[in-house]
């Protein structure tokens, strides 16, 4: 594993990403009152690569600058990694967001937010296939967390319906979206990777777009502020933040951070929706915040050597 130095920025990365997913709860709602879910994610997906394009450009000025040509130079071996892992990750990330969409259509909130959310579950399980162990004390803070995530978003008895079931399709995607980019960050450069990501989803979505819903440009307008915000913010600065995240920390420790998603999201709800938090749902985020902090407690030497 990586220095604490290493580690520390990556927590930073992957917390500040989780702010800015919660936050962006309210402007998806919203933008899904003008248009379909496939517009949504196409439209916001594109803008999200769109933006990135000037950053790698900015990016690259700034090392050249620094004397960092190495760094700027790619071969047939890098681009060959990028373009394999942009189709991966963006493949993955297309099929997750847009269950989550059509998913949300037919679940409530608190469900979809709960069920999707188990991903902290998934993917250290299917780390294990991938020779990615997780110690005792991150099974222990993932079990914490499925509770505190049943206390922050349950309301309602949990039956199986045909939205729960596709918001479960949705926290298989995303796990598999995350041990992606657990690899393919370690091989290529973070900025180009995301905007690769977001343009074979972005792609992917408005294919399936053109064949399911109509697109009307006078929606498009209304929800432009949702879009905008979505697709600079969630798409644009949240998803390249997880990549840069996740280079610094294993993958089981890294969904169990970005999963603080939901706190964030019944917290921005209240300070700006005015929505009121019950004790069971501050009870919720309590158990979360410490089944993350556990997780960051240092391993036994034993441990570090797995």
């Amino acid at each position: 594993m990586n220095n604490s130095g290493n580690q520390a920025k990556g927590v930073t990365c992957l917390f500040l990403a989780s702010l800015i997913w919660g936050t962006a709860f309210v402007a998806q709602r919203v933008g899904m009152d003008y248009v379909g879910p496939l517009t949504f994610n196409a439209v916001r997906s594109l803008i999200g690569a769109a933006v990135l394009i000037p950053v790698i450009f900015l990016l690259r000025v700034i090392r050249r600058r620094g004397g960092e040509v190495a760094d700027t130079v790619m071969n047939s071996g890098d681009w060959k990694n990028l373009l394999k892992g942009g189709c991966v990750c963006g493949v993955f990330l297309c099929i997750a967001s847009n269950l989550q969409q059509v998913g949300i259509k037919y679940t409530t909130v608190g469900k979809a937010g709960f069920i999707t959310a188990l991903y902290i579950v998934a993917v250290p399980i299917l780390g294990i296939f991938l020779g990615k162990k997780a110690g005792l004390k991150i099974w222990i803070s993932v079990a914490a967390a499925v509770v505190g995530l049943y206390l922050l978003c349950m309301t309602e008895r949990l039956t199986i319906g045909k939205g729960d079931l596709l918001e479960l399709g949705c926290a298989l995607a995303f796990a598999f979206q995350i041990l992606a980019v657990d690899h393919y960050s370690r091989i290529t450069d973070g900025a180009m990777l995301s905007c690769a990501e977001f343009s074979v989803s972005g792609g992917l979505s408005a294919v399936l777009m053109l064949f399911t819903e109509e697109v009307n440009p006078a929606a498009l307008r209304l929800a432009i502020i949702p879009l905008l915000y979505t697709g600079v913010l969630s798409c644009g600065v949240a998803y390249t933040l997880q990549i840069l995240g996740q280079r610094e920390l294993k993958p089981a420790l890294a969904s169990l951070i970005m999963s603080f998603e939901a706190v964030i999201s019944a917290i921005a709800g209240w300070l700006i929706l005015g929505q009121q938090l019950s004790i069971k749902e501050l009870a919720g985020c309590a158990v979360m915040f410490a089944a993350i902090l556990l997780a960051q407690m240092p391993e036994r030497a034993e441990d570090k050597k797995r």
